[in-house]
């Protein structure tokens, strides 16, 4: 855990990322866009997955990261729940339930194995290390791209 340094290199929030993209893309889509309640909720839903993940991350302790980690699981359950609503509306195929179910279950399941990884781990944070623990570093505005490869 301690080698990670953002919120991006977690292949969970990768995954999560990926979802709620698909979850755009199939909520602007036919009868789905014009169902507003349905498709923000969705949307909303998706987009907590992958914030929750990165909110608890960036916190910087270990408790709390499992804390917005559970919240991220809850909504990638959310995201498989409001699935079948709209399935049952044939706002979706059951090809695109199938797939978008199973990436999101597989968001979960990352998710569950990321918290039982930090429950075991002697991880606290880095908001407990030490400042002059820290190397010096520069505090120019950095102009690198920082978009992860393939996304």
């Amino acid at each position: 855990m301690a080698t990670l340094q953002r919120f991006e290199e977690l292949k969970a929030w990768q995954k999560a990322r990926l979802v709620s993209k698909e979850v755009y893309l199939i909520t602007s889509q036919g009868p789905f866009a014009k169902d507003f309640d349905l498709k923000g909720q969705i949307r909303r839903a998706s987009g907590s997955a992958m914030d929750n993940i990165a909110e608890g991350f960036e916190r910087g302790g270990k408790g709390e990261f499992i804390q917005f980690l559970g919240m991220a699981k809850g909504s990638a359950g959310e995201v498989r729940s409001q699935l079948y609503r709209a399935l049952d509306q044939s706002y979706i195929t059951q090809t695109t339930f199938d797939s978008l179910y199973a990436q999101a279950e597989e968001v979960s399941r990352m998710i569950t194995n990321l918290i039982a990884y930090l429950n075991r781990s002697t991880y606290k944070g880095n908001k407990y290390i030490v400042s002059e623990d820290l190397p010096d570093y520069n505090l120019e505005l950095q102009t690198t791209n920082l978009k992860p490869e393939g996304l």
